[in-house]
């Protein structure tokens, strides 16, 4: 007579807070998820991205303003949590930052930067509950391939809206008021010296 299996237990928060510092934890549907801190190009393209879509859209530096893009947020989505690498919200749906470490309100937009070790939960589960929790825009930068593949929210699922690559400005959803060095967020040489 087989037993029956003892249900696994479902993650809470106090399991992420006992995690090292060196990793990132999230709860995708009761299960922890731990991953390594960004690999070096991970970072960089998070990194160089933020800079690119921050100074004209959250704080309004050559460009509309009227969002807060914040990296890696923790986001509290229902008994979800996720951490995405990006994240922004529009300023009228979110005038002032909450008074916890983390966000209830789902963003406008989020941005996971692929890796070997992230990818699969990336584009699968967490892809599933951005778009359940109202989530319009998602992105998914791989800075392998050098891509950035852009995600809109429709009815019954996602439509891609585009796929943005090589080098060059291109102008993205949502945020296609103000060009992106597309080439930029890879590349690690120093700029060119101003003229004398």
């Amino acid at each position: 007579m087989a037993l029956p299996s003892a249900k696994p237990r479902q993650a809470s928060y106090e399991d992420i807070l006992r995690l090292p510092e060196h990793v990132v934890g999230e709860i995708i549907d009761g299960e922890l998820i731990v991953s390594p801190r960004p690999a070096p190009l991970h970072a960089r393209a998070s990194s160089s991205l933020g800079v690119w879509i921050g100074g004209p859209f959250d704080h309004g530096r050559g460009g509309p303003g009227g969002w807060i893009i914040l990296d890696e947020p923790e986001l509290h989505l229902d008994t979800q949590i996720l951490v995405p690498d990006l994240a922004g919200w529009r300023r009228e749906r979110m005038p002032a930052l909450p008074g916890t470490a983390w966000f209830a309100l789902a963003p406008d937009w989020a941005c996971e930067v692929l890796s070997p070790a992230t990818a699969i939960v990336d584009r699968t589960r967490k892809q599933d509950i951005y778009r359940q929790h109202g989530v319009p825009w998602l992105w998914f930068v791989d800075p392998t391939a050098r891509t950035i593949e852009v995600l809109s929210r429709a009815e019954h699922g996602w439509m891609v809206a585009g796929t943005f690559g090589g080098n060059g400005e291109a102008r993205i959803p949502p945020f296609d008021a103000v060009g992106i060095d597309i080439g930029a967020l890879w590349d690690i040489s120093p700029p060119p010296a101003p003229a004398p």
